[in-house]
Order: structure tokens, then C-alpha cells, then sequence
């Protein structure tokens, strides 16, 4: 081939020389995973062959897909991340695919294979744990990895996106203590979850910051949902000495304090103060709205996404950990206690 072809060569005659199509050949030069180890190898030897110029990175363009990976989608929160994540894919002009990946492996290995037939972008998992075969796998495709909100030491090294979780416990509980309050009940979270030890951290600091005994007898094992809420706060309220406030680590364990106390015969601030943690668009709406922390989930879902795209892009990242801030949003749902 004479030198000015060679300088010309183009995606369409290596395609034509390795008998693939196009977009394998833009896949192989965009480090895609999609590609069979043989066909990369062919085309990789053509491109050096004939000189192609490859573009830096810093001018590529994204063509793919992000994915982004739940435990399950039953949750109002899974909804605020994926609008976050979806924002920054829609300007970067890529799609963004949604699964559910439980705890079975028949279902992590759907998810793997599904994920090996597109070009992706890179993966975020909004989950506590990636097994060791998957992360296996994504190291080996070389697939960059983002964790948000992760159950203790993230896997892979990948970096983790979160929330000042502990802060926002703190905060909540000092707010309540302002208010008057004394006997303040608490609902956790999984304590499988770094974010709900957080939270119980940073309420417990806020009793011994304030001099208060931390009481296991004010403290219930729940597990983010309005069940294990309703089930909490009926247990808060029928002791001897009821807490006369209940801060509860999710906004759906509230929104169920918030039946208990119903059934009760009681009125939610009036005899009985209630806060939250997330600020779920729904909360607002509730009766009375509720206080609670805010916790930037949307927010989370677009650092995720941005940080996931410049691992794609092979750019540095500056910190392996995140955390956006949180903060306390006042409603209706807390009053100074009776008396």
C-alpha cells in the first residue's frame, strides 16, 4: 500500500481487510468489551499495520451505554438515583440500562450476559455486595466499575459515591434535642449497611453530645421498609415510658411510625415528633409533612454516572470515596414535646 493510502487508511478498509463489519472495528478502537478475543487481536494487527491514527481519548465520543445495577427496584429511592444517572447519560448522548440483579447466581449470570452483548459505557452498582465471579468477570473485560452507597470496603477498588450519613444522624438527633426532647426512639437500618451504622453512630453521638444515656430499650432493628416502621413504632410507643419523639433512618420506616402512632390514638408531632432520612418527593405530601434528613440521591446518581464515564475516558480519579452532604428540611411532623 502506497504511503498516502497509508496515511488515509480509513474504519471502513480495515473492516473490509478483516472481514468484520464497521462498528467492530470502531467497538475494537473504542476499547469495547463486546468483541471476541480473535477478532480484536485481527483487527488491532491491522490498525498497526497500516498506520491508523487513533484519536486520544479526551476526543472520543460516547456511542454506548451505562449500566446501572440494583438488588431490586421496589424502592423510592432506586427511582431518584436512576433519574441522576439517566441526566448525565441523556447530555453525554448514551442510554442507560436498569436491572435488577438478586441474589441468585442464575440472575447475576442473565445480568452478565445480557451486559457482554452491548457496548457499555462502564457499570454503577447500587448494591451492598458484587460477587467475586462478577467482579471477576468486569476486572477481565476491563469494564470500569462504580459503587454507590456500599455495605463496608467496596470491592474491585472501585470508587464508591455516598452521603454523610453519619452527620446526617447527628444532625437529626441534635434537632430533636433542641426541640426539648428527651427520650428519642430510633429505627436502623440493615446493620449489614455501612449507611445504617452510620446513622445509628451519629444518633448515639448526638445523646452523649448532649448528655444523654443511649437507651437499647429507645432502639429498633428495622430494615428501611414501612413494615418494619409501623412494627417499630408500635413496639416505641408501648413502653412503660414512650420516647416522645422517634427518629427513623429511611423515610418509609416514618411514613409506617406514622401508622403506628394513628392506631395508637395519638397525632404524629402533636403527642409524638417524627423524622426521617432521604426526603423522598412522596414525604413532602404526607400528612403531617414530614421532617427528615435530605439525602442527595438524584445528586448521587449523576457523580456516579460522571465518575463512571471518565474511568471510561481513562481519566484520573481525584478521590476513591465521595460523600455528598446532607441536611435537615423542617416540616410539620416535629413540635417542642407536651409539657
Amino acid at each position: 500500500m502506497a504511503a498516502e493510502e497509508t496515511r488515509k487508511i480509513t474504519i471502513a478498509a480495515i473492516a473490509r481487510l478483516a472481514g468484520v463489519s464497521v462498528p467492530t472495528v470502531s467497538r475494537v478502537i473504542n476499547g469495547r468489551s463486546d468483541v471476541s478475543p480473535q477478532t480484536r487481536e485481527r483487527v488491532e494487527e491491522l490498525l498497526t499495520r497500516h498506520g491508523y491514527r487513533r484519536r486520544p481519548a479526551s476526543m472520543r465520543t460516547n456511542s454506548g451505554l451505562i449500566d446501572l445495577v440494583f438488588p431490586d427496584l421496589d424502592s423510592p429511592w432506586a427511582v431518584e438515583i436512576i433519574r441522576g444517572v439517566e441526566d448525565v447519560a441523556h447530555t453525554a448522548g448514551i442510554g442507560t440500562v436498569v436491572s435488577a440483579v438478586h441474589r441468585r447466581s442464575s440472575s447475576a449470570k442473565q445480568w452478565l450476559d445480557n451486559m457482554r452483548s452491548r457496548a457499555t459505557e462502564g457499570v454503577i452498582f447500587v448494591t451492598s455486595t458484587v460477587e467475586a465471579p462478577l467482579q471477576a468477570e468486569l476486572r477481565r473485560l476491563n469494564i470500569p466499575v462504580v459503587i454507590v452507597d456500599p455495605a463496608g470496603v467496596p470491592p474491585m477498588d472501585a470508587p464508591t459515591i455516598g452521603a454523610t450519613n453519619w452527620a446526617g444522624g447527628l444532625r437529626a438527633t441534635e434537632y430533636l434535642i433542641g426541640l426539648g426532647h428527651r427520650r428519642i426512639g430510633f429505627i436502623a437500618g440493615p446493620p449489614r449497611l455501612m449507611c445504617s451504622r452510620a446513622r445509628l453512630d451519629g444518633y448515639r453521638a448526638g445523646l452523649e453530645s448532649a448528655g444523654l444515656p443511649v437507651d437499647d430499650d429507645l432502639i429498633y432493628q428495622g430494615d428501611f421498609y414501612h413494615e418494619s416502621g409501623y412494627a417499630g413504632g408500635s413496639r416505641l410507643l408501648q413502653l412503660p415510658e414512650p420516647p416522645t419523639a422517634i427518629f427513623a433512618s429511611s423515610d418509609q420506616m416514618a411514613l409506617g411510625v406514622y401508622e403506628a402512632i394513628r392506631r395508637q390514638g395519638l397525632r404524629v408531632a402533636d403527642d409524638v415528633s417524627v423524622v426521617g432520612f432521604d426526603d423522598l418527593p412522596e414525604v413532602r405530601w404526607s400528612s403531617p409533612p414530614l421532617t427528615t434528613i435530605r439525602q442527595p440521591l438524584s445528586e448521587m446518581g449523576m457523580v456516579a454516572a460522571r465518575t463512571v464515564l471518565r474511568l471510561a475516558q481513562r481519566e484520573k480519579i481525584e478521590s476513591p470515596r465521595i460523600e455528598l452532604a446532607t441536611e435537615l428540611v423542617v416540616r410539620d411532623s416535629t413540635a417542642p414535646p407536651r409539657g
